[in-house]
Formats: C-alpha cells, structure tokens, sequence
C-alpha cells in the first residue's frame, strides 16, 4: 500500500491552485462528481482557520468538480481512475501541510460550527477525534456494519467508543500521529483506528453529527451489499493486524484455561 500510495501521488495531476502555504488545518475531501455539493463543503471548510488549505481529491470524476474546486481556492489532485473515499483521503493526508487533518465528503454540507469542534480536539491534546455518531443500534436486528464497529472497539479495550469509528466524518487526525500510524493505513480506516489505540495514542468521540441524515440516499443493489462487505473486510484485517502484534487472543487473558490437559 505504501508504494501504491507513492504511485498515485505521483499519478496526480494537481496541485491545479495552491491556498495557505503555511496551513494550520489541512481539509482532506475526496470527490467523485459531487459538482452539486461541493461549493458548500469548500466554503465551510475554509471557514474552520485562517490558516486552512483546503485539498480535494478528484478521482474517476467526469462533471466539472475539479475546476469547480480549484476556482474556489482548493488544492485539486487529479485521478482518473476511480480510488474510493479511503485510498483518497490517505493520499490527501500524504500530501497535506497542516498539523491538524480534518476529513470530510463532498455528498455532505456540515457547518463550519460543527466541525470546529474536532479540530479544537486535536489542538487540546485528542491524537484521533471521532464523530460521535454510533448507529442505530435500537433496532431488534442491528446492522453487521454497526455490530463490525462495536466489536472492533469492544477488543480493542475501547468499549466506551461504542460504534465510533473512522469510517465515518467527520473526524480528525494530527499530522504527526497520521504518520506515525502510517499514511498508507488510513485506507483501512477501522486498521488505522486499531493501530492507533493499540500504540496508546488519545482515541475520543467528541463531537455529534448525524451523518445518516445527511447522507443522500444512493441507488439500491439489486444483489448484495458490496459497500458492507468492504466494510466488514476492513474490520476483519483491523483484528488480524491485532492478533499478529498481540497473539491468537489479541491480549486478552485466557482466564486460567489449562489447554495443556486435552492436548
């Protein structure tokens, strides 16, 4: 993945403008012919500091979002192909200045007031902060996604963050942390959360917006749910990465099993 994150930058075609060259914040959205909403993610995110670059990550775009972007000020990266959210925003990080990252999607208007909120986090001592948004879990059969997101937290020892994960924005990273965990890895999302609690950096919800509101409804699949399944799979390399560093228990105590006798 490192490689291929070298690749792509390589691969871009930006930056097409250039904003703050000494950025506090750096705004990381990726874009995938979101011309309809992408003014207002653009305007509110330069409205979070005065030191704000704003980097959007164009991949497999074909409406006129990249030059929309970069009229508005942003710093555009331009692919062809299509990357997806997650290897776009580890490949926005990369190339991000700012020593507080702040992710968002193009699909979703958020306030500027409520985004504030995690990048205040991080700039009071929070390494990672997290949407505080955790899934209907009210439901008499509660979602695999949001059950993936409970458990992934429940092993980490991190049972207090319930369903908050990384796979939701918005959220927030210092740059020194993001590299310390690996840029690469944040195209894992749930990884890069375990990887990070796992190193002892400081984990926190801290603020509430309701994504699932904002998020438009997209067309339904005939068949299957490919997105969950991504999902789910990036959960599941989140606890093999857990068991490889800390053993077939991922640390947990075997509570006295004496193994030994049935062998």
């Amino acid at each position: 993945m490192e490689q291929e994150l070298r690749r792509l930058a390589k691969a871009s075609q930006g930056p097409v403008a250039q904003n703050s060259s000494q950025p506090a914040v750096s705004v990381i959205i990726p874009v995938i012919n979101e011309r309809r909403t992408l003014s207002g993610v653009i305007r509110q995110a330069f409205r979070i500091h005065e030191k704000t670059e704003v980097i959007v990550v164009a991949n497999g775009s074909s409406d006129e979002t990249m030059q929309l972007a970069a009229r508005l000020g942003a710093k555009v990266l331009r692919f062809s192909e299509t990357l997806g959210h997650d290897v776009g925003r580890a490949v926005g990080a990369r190339e991000a200045k700012g020593d507080i990252l702040l992710f968002l999607d193009a699909d979703m208007v958020i306030p500027v007031r409520e985004l504030r909120h995690y990048v205040h986090a991080v700039q009071h001592g929070v390494d990672i902060a997290l949407n505080q948004y955790s899934g209907q879990t009210s439901k008499k059969q509660v979602h695999r996604v949001v059950e993936a997101k409970h458990t992934l937290n429940a092993i980490l020892g991190r049972p207090d963050l319930k369903g908050c994960s990384l796979t939701a924005i918005p959220h927030a990273i210092r740059r020194e942390t993001a590299g310390a965990i690996g840029f690469e890895q944040l195209a894992v999302p749930p990884k890069a959360q375990a990887i990070a609690v796992a190193k002892g950096f400081k984990v926190e919800a801290v603020h509430f917006v309701n994504v699932a509101r904002l998020n438009p409804l997209r067309k339904t699949v005939r068949k299957g749910d490919p997105i969950g399944d991504l999902i789910l799979g990036d959960h599941l390399e989140a606890i093999r990465w857990l068991i490889a560093e800390r053993g077939s228990r991922a640390g947990k105590s075997d509570m006295g099993r004496r193994r030994d006798l049935v062998r």
